[in-house]
């Protein structure tokens, strides 16, 4: 396969993984327990949810190190832990193996990931990394741009997956849908060529979802958080979930 076909058969269909991170902050901003973020991760599952993804920053403004070890006891899907690959979050994935660890390159501080690894820059450490991840029995998967060097060195860390950051899709997409997804078509192939998986997330909504997914229709997974709880307040957890997944029909 070249970068430039896009496989006739589909064997399956891209998973949701639902990440949960706003749940905490709402919880967070009044203290207490209030939403239950464990039921609600249990609810989500329940109504079609096929992945709880979480990002455990390090000053806790939403997902806590306790969340997470206590969603561990709980998620039957799969478990994802986003987040910057310092101590703490080694730590982490070290106690709890999720089933998937995405590398984010936002150093705290940061208000929500908005780049891709500079992967050429950083292949020697990631690769360590990835390495260790490996050991552990963890899926690895790093979140990139669409830069097509940069997914050839991502390649080159022994990563398993990537998860392209649909930041500048999702901006574009209203200006026009063909322009804005072209990029991710291209690197998504070339991803695909060099053997690793594909993943998908950020600002991805009921309006841009089902036309990336038709595009790109061997993706893996895609995370969704901000936009899914969202619409939630005004569809309901299950049907917003439900809309959610008919998006990724193929």
């Amino acid at each position: 396969m070249t970068r430039n076909q896009i496989p006739e058969k589909v064997q399956k269909q891209c998973r949701l993984s639902v990440n949960v991170n706003k749940v905490a902050t709402l919880r967070n901003a009044r203290g207490g327990s209030l939403p239950n973020l464990i039921e609600v991760a249990r609810d989500c599952e329940r109504f079609g949810a096929e992945g709880i993804t979480i990002h455990p920053r390090p000053d806790e403004r939403h997902i806590t190190r306790e969340d997470a070890y206590a969603l561990k006891e709980i998620v039957t899907t799969e478990f994802n832990i986003e987040g910057y690959p310092d101590e703490r979050y080694m730590e982490i994935i070290k106690d709890l193996r999720p089933e998937q660890a995405t590398l984010v390159p936002d150093p705290p501080g940061v208000l929500t990931s908005n780049a891709g690894w500079d992967t050429e820059k950083e292949q020697k450490r990631l690769s360590q990394i990835i390495d260790q991840l490996h050991d552990w029995g963890v899926r690895s998967s790093i979140f990139v741009g669409t830069d097509l060097r940069m997914m050839e060195y991502a390649a080159k860390t022994g990563t398993q997956r990537v998860e392209l950051y649909t930041g500048p899709y999702a901006e574009a997409y209203n200006q026009g849908r063909e322009q804005a997804v072209e990029p991710f078509v291209k690197a998504a192939l070339l991803g695909k060529e060099l053997g690793m998986g594909i993943n998908a997330g950020h600002d991805l909504n009921l309006d841009n979802l089902a036309y990336l997914n038709e595009r790109i229709p061997f993706l893996d997974e895609v995370s969704i958080g901000h936009a899914l709880i969202c619409d939630s307040l005004y569809l309901g957890l299950e049907n917003t979930i439900r809309l959610y997944r008919k998006c990724l029909e193929n």
